[in-house]
């Protein structure tokens, strides 16, 4: 029986990103793990993992994966190197219907390409089995404390992508000095607590929302607060998260109260448009608003929160917001907000980030990839096969046409 020929792609979107979906040593595992794979990387000079890392593990260079099944990136392929007829795996951000990306799904249905969107690939409980998150709380958690020391001069940490790798930044982290800060997460999932991973890193305590708005600490201490601690119900009825999932418009914000004890916000929450904000501009001008720093790790730009006026970038991760002008300032001057709100931050720890990634891979979707689809993981996630769109994604048809 022929083997699966799988392809590593290199990666061609600009700006240039060094992550890689199976590293090395999950590469090697990978082949242990299913003997009907056989797998080829492609050559880049750009990514964390340097082409002789693979070849001293055995494994197989090639510039050309034309003779390759499957292939395997992490974000959007460009367009001019996408192959007819294979079968693609990368972040393609189509389905939501961005402008920016139809042509990339024009292309794809008319090259009779079935593209499988990492976004896309749930349990049967329709939890994602992949993503980034703990990265992107970890590393945003991580340029808030640089913010921090550099806004008040009283430390100073090197960036998370001019260090090698998880350990040397976490060997910076013993600079950080946050007096009696106290430091506000919200959000609850994969993002949030890679966030707090890093906080506990350092030895900043967690202390419960109630505690953290009525009581003050001779040390820094951070709380991370859930969607009851900053909604409630207009109808003054019993929080539900069901039904805040399905009607947020039937809330409105809580979160004013913790504006006015946190020095350092960090967001790692997933906000619905529908949702009310977390406060407002005017509020942002109160002479009681105490937030200094906001690492806005969700980034949703026109959101919740008003000083994220646009995304930030890895290399230029940090802006002003005046609160009177509503304008971008200079980022560490004693009057102005300073905002951290980079929309790619897992880029700036490509080599762990890539390793979580893998095995995430190996573990949940590739048993299903290389062999049985029992539980429809592959099927869910899905977009495009056989030129056309799929059941799941049928509702995509107008916005391929160039319609909406």
């Amino acid at each position: 029986m022929d083997k699966i020929k799988v392809g590593i792609l290199q990666e061609t979107k600009t700006p240039p990103d060094r992550r890689v979906a199976i590293p090395p040593k999950q590469a090697v595992d990978l082949l242990k793990k299913f003997p009907n794979v056989e797998l080829f990387i492609q050559p880049s000079e750009l990514r964390a993992y340097t082409d002789k890392e693979y070849t001293d593990l055995g494994l197989t260079l090639s510039d050309d994966l034309t003779h390759c099944d499957i292939l395997i990136g992490v974000k959007e392929v460009d367009m001019p190197s996408l192959l007819p007829n294979k079968t693609y795996l990368f972040f393609s951000h189509t389905a939501k219907r961005q402008a920016y990306n139809r042509p990339l799904l024009q292309l794809v249905l008319e090259k009779n390409i079935r593209l499988i969107d990492y976004e896309y690939l749930t349990n049967q409980d329709n939890m994602r089995l992949v993503a980034f998150g703990r990265w992107a709380g970890i590393v945003g958690a991580y340029n808030s404390l640089i913010a921090y020391g550099q806004r008040f001069g009283t430390y100073d940490m090197k960036r998370a992508n001019a260090c090698h790798d998880m350990d040397e930044f976490f060997d910076e982290l013993a600079k950080v000095k946050l007096g009696k800060s106290k430091v506000l997460i919200s959000g609850g999932g994969r993002v949030a607590h890679g966030a707090e991973e890093v906080l506990e890193k350092i030895g900043i305590p967690k202390v419960s929302p109630q505690n953290f708005l009525k009581k003050e600490f001779d040390h820094a201490v951070y709380t991370q607060i859930d969607p009851w601690h900053y909604m409630k119900r207009k109808d003054k009825d019993v929080f539900d998260l069901e039904h805040f999932f399905k009607h947020p418009y039937e809330y409105e914000s809580n979160f004013l109260p913790y504006t006015k004890v946190s020095d350092m916000y960090i967001a790692c929450h997933f906000w619905d448009q529908r949702s009310p904000r977390f406060f407002t501009a005017k509020d942002m001008q109160s002479s009681d608003f105490r937030i200094k720093v906001v690492g806005d790790v969700s980034c949703d730009i026109d959101g919740p929160i008003p000083s994220t006026i646009k995304a930030s970038t890895i290399k230029d991760p940090f802006y002003g917001y005046n609160a009177l002008t509503q304008k971008e300032t200079d980022p560490f001057s004693e009057n102005n907000i300073t905002v951290m709100a980079v929309d790619n931050l897992p880029g700036e720890a490509p080599r762990n980030a890539s390793i979580d990634f893998g095995n995430d891979l190996i573990d949940t979707v590739f048993p299903s990839l290389f062999g049985e689809d029992s539980e429809g993981i592959i099927e869910r996630a899905t977009i495009t096969k056989d030129g056309k769109l799929t059941p799941n994604f049928v509702y995509l048809q107008d916005f391929a046409e160039g319609k909406d």
